[in-house]
């Protein structure tokens, strides 16, 4: 693995999830310390991510729901709409 790619990579704003079986997609958009406006652009960046990784062949509506949660927090639901149509 090349560390320089990686981190150039990560400071150019590579995103990175992990798919269950289910269909369920998980990653880390933010900390604690980081403020609204991070988080937002954050979960922009994720969501707009996601949806450009639709395989051509899938069909129909490829994000059903969104919700967010800390580590082992409750999750809180967010309308998939409001976020996938300002990405």
């Amino acid at each position: 693995m090349d560390v320089t790619s990686a981190v150039k990579a990560a400071k150019g704003g590579a995103v990175e999830f992990r798919v269950e079986k289910a269909g369920i997609v998980q990653a880390g958009v933010g900390k604690a310390s980081f403020s609204e406006k991070q988080l937002v652009e954050n979960i922009k960046a994720f969501v707009d991510a996601v949806v450009r990784a639709k395989p051509p062949g899938a069909k129909g509506n490829y994000l059903n729901k969104i919700s967010l949660s800390s580590t082992q927090g409750v999750g809180v639901k967010v309308d998939a709409a409001s976020v996938a149509g300002s990405a």
